[in-house]
């Protein structure tokens, strides 16, 4: 601190760059790749903030407000200031964290990036069982990367199922994972006007039981906008290759998009990473919902039905098969052709014997 008090910085508003913003954001970047899973428990990468937040302003230059429901600590939300800016995010910033840790973190980054006491509301506590703003919402921007599979008390809790958040669906995700309750809290926040944009686990979209039923839910009422596939080990901490489901509440046609990102990254270190091409790609397939060789499929929610509700984008958008093609009919001629050379050169080689074994005699 006494450090930084004799650096001639000016004033701070006088300045496009978020000089000590950053820096905190850097550091905590730093601290995540090297603490892994504990460190990725809170910090999603830059890339991937800068990937949710373009989706969720596609068609927008300004939002009542923004919120994340597990928002550790706040990168996601600070990415709307730093896209659209402060002033274009109309009512604020709005998030909760179950980690007192890490809220303590949110808010002081809420500080750090100039966002005022007066435009953020940082709440500790429960999402799933506690939810800290019920008066706050509907909200217009939502953005999340929610924990992976945790566990909740689901169907031990009577209440529950009988949660306005909950209860369309009819039935409560696994105590197991908690991950589609998080998808199901977020589309009962959303605002009919907004987008959630939110990192899940691969598994929530193929999985039977209890969450096929609420795929089943999302799908029939088309509330899911696209599903678009993301590289593997782009998160501290895990080399899982997560994808992120879109939910909107006022879609025009009754289909899913799904894209394949899988190979849309560059390898640094040993993380991979999305580039800014990388990034554009992905949000104009996503704005222009068009049929991509190899990259994205428009997909009617009659045909996802068909497929009992399997939601992976394997399902949908066909690999490219990059193996050599090979000419059978060439292959065969090249065989053939071996063929008798080879037995060319066992006749000259059976003759060169005899005349040797005739020379001996």
């Amino acid at each position: 601190m006494n450090g930084i008090a004799d650096m001639k910085l000016g004033d701070y508003k006088d300045n496009t760059i978020d000089a000590f913003g950053d820096a905190y954001e850097f550091l905590m970047g730093m601290y995540a790749s090297n603490a892994g899973k504990s460190g990725g428990e809170y910090y999603t990468p830059q890339e991937v903030s800068e990937l949710l937040t373009r989706i969720a302003l596609i068609g927008k230059t300004e939002v009542n407000k923004v919120y994340d429901p597990a928002c550790g600590s706040g990168s996601l939300l600070l990415n709307f200031a730093k896209i659209l800016g402060k002033e274009n995010v109309r009512q604020g910033f709005f998030g909760q964290e179950i980690n007192i840790a890490t809220y303590n973190l949110c808010r002081i980054n809420m500080f750090l990036h100039d966002v005022g006491f007066d435009k953020f509301d940082i709440s500790h506590g429960d999402t799933l069982i506690d939810p800290h703003h019920w008066d706050d919402e509907p909200f217009e921007a939502i953005v999340s990367n929610p924990p992976y599979s945790v566990k909740w008390a689901g169907d031990e809790n009577p209440l529950l199922i009988n949660d306005p958040r909950f209860s369309p669906a009819g039935v409560l995700a696994p105590k197991s994972k908690a991950d589609l309750a998080f998808i199901m809290h977020s589309l009962s926040w959303l605002a009919t006007n907004g987008t959630a944009a939110i990192v899940c686990f691969p598994g929530i979209l193929y999985r039977g039981g209890a969450e096929q039923k609420i795929r089943k839910y999302l799908t029939d009422n088309n509330y899911i906008d696209c599903v678009i596939q993301l590289p593997g080990n782009l998160f501290f901490g895990t080399s899982i290759a997560t994808c992120i489901m879109v939910l909107k509440k006022s879609k025009s046609e009754n289909s899913t998009l799904f894209i394949d990102a899988g190979k849309e990254f560059v390898k640094i270190t040993n993380n991979n990473k999305l580039t800014q091409a990388n990034i554009e790609k992905i949000v104009a397939a996503y704005a222009n919902r068009e049929d991509v060789p190899h990259f994205a499929r428009l997909v009617s929610n009659a045909d996802i039905e068909k497929q009992d509700y399997n939601l992976s984008v394997s399902s949908y958008v066909e690999q490219e098969d990059t193996r050599e093609v090979i000419n059978i009919t060439e292959l065969n001629a090249e065989i053939e052709r071996i063929v008798s050379r080879g037995d060319v050169l066992r006749r000259e080689i059976d003759a060169v014997i005899a005349e040797i074994e005739g020379g001996a005699e």
